[in-house]
């Protein structure tokens, strides 16, 4: 079923936006998932924290003792390494199966943000098309999404598992993906720099993918700044934060008081299960409508 908007000229348009409204608002059950997405997030940050040990290493060895060119511009983490090759490879498919975080929000009736599906699929094209050309490049962009992978789906492990780290620790997590934009950036102006000074020859990298590289990392580094700017720092977001958490302890104490026994404590602990849950969608149904 597609949901229409009339515009001003009495014509009908189709949007992701609110195809994905009705679906969240539809009267179908909300998953908790609570157990599935602890495995998920656990085993993908296992998989991140062993790319980055796997990746990491050939790429400070090449800094050491090739330089900065070499990095850059010669393959050899895929032709000469097999131990970074095999990693490389299962970087490019894991960009697949990272698809699944989609269905986890989907399921649990959360809004799927622009930031979201965008950085999902382009980082899944942009990885299969860099693959094929053997982009010398990307070593630098695979290490780098390894790492900060790690963290970021290891937070995500402890929070679904119900611990709450400190607020610092998510925006250090934005500001390293922010730090990362920047990093690519640079990596692709170097890039544009040894094509022209070496000759194409020189550098295992096309025109067309540097093009497309810094226009991903420069729109990512874009929308992830507005996030962080509109999630830690801005006064709505402030605001919101403080709702939330003022509604939330209104509402556990409600549910204590109306309980009794052991089957009346756990009806409670479900409802406050649901009341969290409306509380999330609704502060990022906020900042989606801000966006």
């Amino acid at each position: 079923m597609l949901i229409m908007k009339r515009q001003d000229a009495g014509e009908f348009k189709t949007t992701t936006c609110e195809l994905t409204m009705f679906v969240l608002s539809a009267n179908a059950q909300r998953f908790q998932l609570r157990g599935p997405l602890i495995i998920w997030n656990t085993m993908l940050s296992m998989f991140s924290i062993m790319g980055a040990f796997r990746t990491a290493p050939e790429l400070i060895h090449v800094l050491r003792h090739y330089g900065l060119f070499h990095s850059v511009c010669v393959p050899s983490y895929i032709e000469q390494d097999r131990v970074c090759g095999f990693w490389t490879w299962l970087f490019v498919l894991s960009k697949l199966p990272e698809l699944g975080d989609t269905i986890f929000i989907v399921l649990r009736k959360q809004p799927l943000i622009f930031l979201h599906w965008y950085h999902h699929i382009t980082v899944l094209i942009y990885s299969w098309f860099s693959y094929t050309e053997y982009t010398s490049s990307a070593r630098w962009f695979i290490v780098m999404n390894y790492f900060v992978h790690s963290v970021m789906y290891s937070y995500y492990a402890l929070k679904a598992a119900r611990y709450n780290p400190p607020r610092f620790i998510a925006m250090l997590i934005t500001s390293l993906q922010l730090t990362q934009m920047i990093v690519g950036c640079a990596i692709n102006v170097w890039a544009h720099g040894f094509l022209k000074t070496h000759g194409p020859q020189s550098c295992n990298i096309s025109q067309t993918n540097i093009n497309l590289s810094i226009a991903m990392y420069f729109s990512y580094f874009v929308l992830f700044a507005r996030f962080f700017y509109k999630t830690y720092l801005s006064p709505d977001g402030n605001k919101i934060r403080r709702m939330a958490a003022s509604l939330a302890a209104q509402n556990t104490a409600k549910l204590s008081t109306n309980s009794n026994g052991d089957d009346g404590n756990r009806n409670a602990n479900n409802k406050k299960l649901d009341i969290n849950a409306d509380l999330t969608m609704a502060t990022h149904m906020h900042k989606a409508k801000a966006q």
